[in-house]
């Protein structure tokens, strides 16, 4: 299978990122990609609420959804939206962060909403409260596309690396982490962090992510770290988009899932133990 990751620089224009993502998407298809793959918040990268309010909408009425899905089966390929922040209708007014895997013949083979919230205080002047505007799922999700098992996850739950081995242990052998990673975090534990979830779980991890200085009209400015990667199950860095916007391919051999886990069986050992303290 040739997976095509898409490095992009979205703004909170949804309207004008559906037509630089359509026009990358079909650029993929055309060198050959089966299986495409966009970042976190592909369709709005915005931290005005107010803002998102006018420009979003239910997952039913989304204008970026359904362009995409008929992209898809126009295309005859496999399409992961890495999320777009979609309206809920939740009394609170909270989004959800939501990626679509979607078919080749345009319907949403599965659907996942981000478990983990990036709440975080990176510096004294770099803060995000993920959860103010974004409800957490609750649910792991593991989609059968056919050519492999597909483990669906978003951006800050690659901190936690319990999601990940539940994933493998349900049949995972590629786990998507779509983000739009902090440049300061990303340095530090991006690539390290990636690494470790696929060595651990013997899976590829295809990690498609946004870059650069994002247009928005909140005054507050948004950066992110980019370096879209990808990883053997052994651990080898197949992929790195440095910080240029684009389309970037890769070959994927499933064979290499077995491989690795055949040389290094951890699936196979987990033990129960108690804890003292």
């Amino acid at each position: 299978m040739k997976a095509a990751l898409l490095q992009i620089t979205s703004s909170d224009d949804p309207e004008a990122n559906l037509a630089m993502v359509r026009d990358l998407v079909r650029d993929a298809a055309a060198q050959g990609a089966g299986f495409v793959l966009t970042p976190e918040v592909t369709n709005c990268v915005s931290t005005d609420r107010k803002h998102q309010q006018q420009v979003l909408s239910l997952q039913d009425d989304d204008k970026f959804l359904t362009a995409m899905k008929a992209e898809a089966k126009e295309l005859g390929i496999w399409l992961l939206l890495g999320s777009l922040a979609v309206k809920t209708g939740d009394a609170d007014g909270r989004f959800a962060n939501r990626s679509f895997l979607i078919g080749p013949d345009g319907a949403i083979a599965g659907w996942y909403d981000k478990i983990h919230m990036f709440d975080v205080q990176v510096s004294e002047t770099e803060s995000y409260r993920e959860s103010a505007g974004y409800r957490p799922g609750d649910r792991a999700v593991v989609v059968d596309a056919g050519f492999a098992k597909i483990g669906m996850t978003v951006c800050y739950d690659l901190r936690f690396p319990r999601l990940y081995r539940v994933l493998a242990h349900a049949g995972a052998q590629i786990l998507t982490i779509p983000s739009a990673f902090s440049p300061v975090t990303g340095a530090a534990h991006w690539e390290a962090l990636l690494r470790a979830r696929a060595i651990e779980s013997g899976c590829f991890v295809l990690a498609p992510a946004q870059v650069g200085e994002h247009v928005m009209q909140s005054p507050k400015p948004r950066a992110t770290y980019g370096h879209s990667l990808v990883v053997a199950p052994w651990g080898e860095v197949l992929l790195d988009a440095g910080t240029e916007t684009g389309v970037f391919l890769v070959d994927l051999d499933l064979a290499e899932v077995d491989k690795a886990r055949g040389r290094v069986a951890s699936l196979t050992h987990d033990r129960e133990f108690t804890l003292v303290s």
